[in-house]
């Protein structure tokens, strides 16, 4: 497909009929017969969703940050609001379909690394901050350190903390606990106010992912540069040893995500390019970034670095988004709580992906308000033309809302310069 310089490929997967053809009606129908059809109904429900993704394409991009993205989190209750962090330290919390409606949270540069941030099951205006200036904090929206959770051992250097640093949170709100790992391969369990309830050194080296499993509140699953994937029960934890079951990689491992859908199924990915894959919130679909290498099985010339969507169930691929104005590795990607929209990192820059036709309508929507605001006039008179009949307005479109991106993008990083946020 090809629709305003974006390109979408499917594999015949997406459109692969099963032998019966059953309706919702009919699984239903089983269901009541006492039937188990679960895995099958929602293979019949997300069937729609994977149609339309033919029509997802770029939507809005940002790069406020002067170092890469290092992680993003979509804010739980607002679904066009997401907060990114960068290799500097800095947070932005971004709500793509408003012009100015962005908060900026200025980090300490260098050493001060995003490893990870999640939004409190709370209080969604607080964001917990896995920092690698050695803290784990809650923020408020405006940069303030609300309260310092955890904070790494002094190393004895004369910069405070500089070998030891926390690279992953998570939050439960079923057990009110907050998990979090470090660089040096431990596992800190505390409340959400603070409290240290256990540390233990449970990997052999650096900590890259904590999660608590939504299905099963007593269900850990952590990843190790040391190669391995643990899965514990938070009942009995003693020791390294201690573990329900390993996962060995051939790799240093990245992430291991549980399914949103059930928590049955655990999605690791290796420190391989440093990319990372997440699960789709409402179905089992895998969406992960490609970094075509040669040394790669399978590599073909002049492949392109698209968002791949892989079925979690088959392990085929079922559709492959890519636009040529954002030719980068995508390595972070995120589907948003309501699933339809996706957020990506590339280098410095964030990316949302929509459906065309909610494009269309949110750009008609900004184009509007950039026009309200003088912002539209001063774009047209950089591209020097008139506006152009279809396809050439959309086109226009996406070069108006690039331009806006750009401005705001140089504002702000003037106010940073300037100590403001």
């Amino acid at each position: 497909w090809n629709r305003g310089g974006t390109v979408m490929r499917n594999t015949r997967a997406l459109f692969h009929q099963p032998k019966w053809q059953c309706s919702i009606v009919h699984y239903v129908y089983q269901n009541m017969l006492g039937g188990s059809i679960r895995a099958q109904l929602r293979q019949c429900l997300q069937l729609p969703f994977l149609r339309s993704l033919t029509s997802y394409r770029l939507f809005r991009t940002a790069s406020p940050f002067d170092r890469r993205v290092t992680c993003l989190e979509w804010h739980p209750t607002h679904p066009s609001t997401v907060a990114v962090g960068s290799k500097g330290g800095d947070i932005i919390l971004w709500d793509y379909e408003v012009l100015t409606k962005t908060c900026f949270i200025k980090g300490k540069g260098p050493g001060d690394s995003l490893g990870d941030i999640k939004f409190s099951p709370y209080e969604a205006v607080k964001l917990y901050v896995a920092s690698g200036d050695g803290t784990l904090s809650l923020q408020d929206l405006e940069g303030r350190a609300v309260q310092v959770i955890s904070r790494a051992p002094d190393c004895g250097h004369e910069n405070h903390n500089v070998c030891c640093w926390y690279c992953s949170v998570d939050v439960s709100a079923s057990c009110r606990a907050v998990v979090t790992g470090d660089n040096l391969g431990n596992v800190v369990l505390l409340s959400t106010s603070g409290e240290e309830i256990w540390k233990l050194k449970l990997h052999k080296k650096k900590v890259t992912h904590v999660e608590f499993n939504s299905r099963c509140e007593w269900l850990l699953a952590t990843a190790s540069v040391d190669q391995t994937v643990k899965i514990w029960d938070l009942r009995n934890i003693k020791d390294k040893a201690n573990f329900l079951h390993v996962l060995p990689h051939d790799k240093p491992v990245n992430a291991a995500y549980f399914s949103p859908t059930d928590g049955a199924k655990l999605l690791s990915t290796d420190q391989r390019n440093e990319i990372r894959a997440t699960w789709h919130p409402r179905y089992d679909l895998i969406v992960v970034g490609r970094y075509p290498d040669p040394k790669f099985p399978g590599y073909t010339v002049n492949e392109l670095r698209t968002v791949d969507i892989f079925d979690g169930n088959t392990g085929e691929m079922v559709c492959q988004l890519y636009d040529p104005n954002a030719s980068g590795i995508i390595s972070l990607n995120k589907f948003n709580p309501m699933g339809d929209t996706l957020a990506s990192g590339m280098g410095f820059n964030i990316l949302i992906w929509s459906r065309e036709e909610m494009v269309m309508k949110k750009q008609e929507h900004l184009l509007k308000a950039m026009t309200e605001q003088g912002i539209g006039s001063r774009s047209l008179s950089r591209r020097g033309g008139q506006r152009q009949a279809n396809p050439g307005t959309s086109k226009l479109k996406a070069k108006l809302l690039s331009w806006e991106v750009e401005e705001m993008g140089t504002k702000t990083k003037d106010s940073k310069s300037q100590g403001r946020k």
